[in-house]
């Protein structure tokens, strides 16, 4: 998918589309009901012993981040699989493009994965004639539409149920209707049959636990276990952070995570693997390949960022959070969308790409609130509009000016009052119907979604001397 170079493109786009902009209010809003219905089943009180919990895991792991990788590479290597530790996301790609190659693979089906969005896997696998199939449902139609994740955990919630008919209908034999039985039933049927050809499966990973070597995978429609059970050829993508010391440790995340995600008690399904099959056991695959990816984490490391690190990829901030409900997630320009994605995306990529990001907010702390592993989203986003200033030595140029010329008006009271004055007399070509409704850019684009009223005609320093002359009297 092509997005517009700037930011203030992308979301200018994005305010175009009611369409867009009422499935991701509509989606979101649910979520958001569902997540505190679950929270208050559970008691506020208890929920936030969870959060601490879960916050004291997190930050155990990144503290000791290289004692826990290196145990988890050992764990997977004992029971016959492969570890690629991955520097960059071209060295990912490389690595499982070669395995592809080697396994002259046609058919590679994937479970849902924001990492493998990250490092462009699909597009380089088709280069080399691969089919790759997105089994999540979400997936699937983003794929279709040829578009990427417009939120983690429900890539399509910017698609209505009429343009997945659309979608559904350009390549099923039959003409579907729009209800979501219906559309459901097709995804249901055209992908089973894909299942049956594996010839490499591709997974994400919610979590790894170091001490076993298991990987833990999340999903509600199950094609993640279908893909672990019947690849001959297993490759499971993970970013270097998705670690948990103990099966004891994945409780509290799993509860967190389902409740934070959907307000579930738990996911469907939660499936744990081991790597390769027994000669015993039916199912599982011949090859395991656990590929472990850096891409930009471990700079954050003992850095003010470092507790972004802690993030399960619920996709809690992003539902509460007005901006991203306004605007969607493809305005956002990279994989993750939302408040996370505001700071993970200059992180990652780069603040002088992607540092508008850190002004698409409000600063009003939501995001921190919804957050189940409490990551200080809002001061990240402040701290990342400072880094971005001295990054460039210099602000906005109009900003600047205006910054100087408010600052010299009210050092003096005289000038106060003078300018004040003139505003007052020279406001009349601005006011409609006792509101400020015209001005100048960047004026008129603030103007277009909030009131601004006139000047009265008197000031409260005006009036108090005539009140308090009165109560003299």
């Amino acid at each position: 998918m092509h997005f517009e170079p700037s930011f203030q493109k992308r979301y200018h786009k994005a305010l175009s589309d009611p369409a867009m902009i009422k499935a991701v209010k509509n989606g979101t809003g649910r979520l958001r009901g569902q997540r505190a219905a679950s929270i208050e089943a559970v008691g506020p009180e208890r929920w936030m012993a969870f959060r601490d919990r879960a916050e004291a895991i997190r930050l155990h792991v990144i503290q000791h981040l290289d004692q826990y990788l290196e145990q988890l590479v050992d764990n997977v290597l004992k029971k016959g699989g492969h570890v690629c530790l991955a520097r960059t996301g071209e060295e990912a790609v490389q690595y499982i493009t070669s395995l592809a190659q080697k396994k002259n693979a046609k058919s590679i089906i994937k479970s849902k994965s924001m990492v493998s969005e990250e490092i462009h896997l699909n597009h380089q696998l088709e280069k080399l004639g691969c089919e790759v199939i997105e089994s999540d449902l979400g997936e699937y139609i983003i794929q279709l539409a040829g578009e990427t994740p417009s939120h983690i955990i429900a890539p399509a919630m910017h698609k209505n149920r009429n343009q997945v008919a659309d979608l559904f209908n350009a390549v099923s034999k039959k003409k579907l209707s729009t209800e979501i039985a219906d559309l459901c039933g097709f995804a249901r049927e055209h992908l089973r049959e894909k299942f049956l050809g594996i010839d490499i499966g591709i997974t994400g990973c919610n979590f790894a636990i170091a001490d076993s070597g298991a990987i833990t995978i999340c999903t509600n429609e199950g094609n993640a276990r279908i893909i672990s059970a019947l690849s001959p050829t297993l490759v499971t993508i993970m970013g270097m952070e998705r670690i948990l010391p103990s099966i004891e440790d994945l409780a509290v995340m799993l509860s967190l995570l389902a409740r934070s995600a959907t307000g579930q008690k738990l996911t469907v399904y939660n499936t744990l693997s081991t790597g390769v099959r027994d000669e015993n056991e039916l199912d599982g695959p011949q090859e395991f390949h656990l590929v472990i990816v850096d891409n930009g984490r471990s700079k954050l490391l003992g850095t003010k960022y470092e507790k972004v690190l802690n993030c399960i990829r619920c996709g809690s901030c992003l539902n509460a959070c007005p901006v991203y409900r306004n605007i969607g997630g493809h305005a956002y320009g990279w994989v993750y969308p939302g408040p996370i994605g505001a700071v993970l995306s200059p992180l990652f990529q780069g603040i002088d790409k992607f540092g508008e990001l850190a002004y698409a907010t409000t600063l009003c702390g939501a995001c921190c609130f919804a957050c189940p592993v409490k990551i200080p989203l809002h001061d990240m986003l402040y701290a990342l509009r400072n880094d971005k200033v001295e990054l460039e030595n210099k602000g906005e140029l109009a900003e600047n000016i205006a910054y100087k010329g408010w600052s010299a008006t009210f050092a003096s009271m005289s000038r106060y009052r003078f300018s004040v004055r003139m505003a007052r007399r020279f406001q009349f070509p601005l006011v409609k119907a006792g509101k400020i409704a015209y001005g100048p850019p960047p004026i008129s684009d603030w103007l277009k979604h909030r009131d601004m009223p006139a000047l009265s005609d008197k000031f409260f320093h005006e009036i108090w001397p005539e009140l308090n002359k009165d109560r003299k009297e």
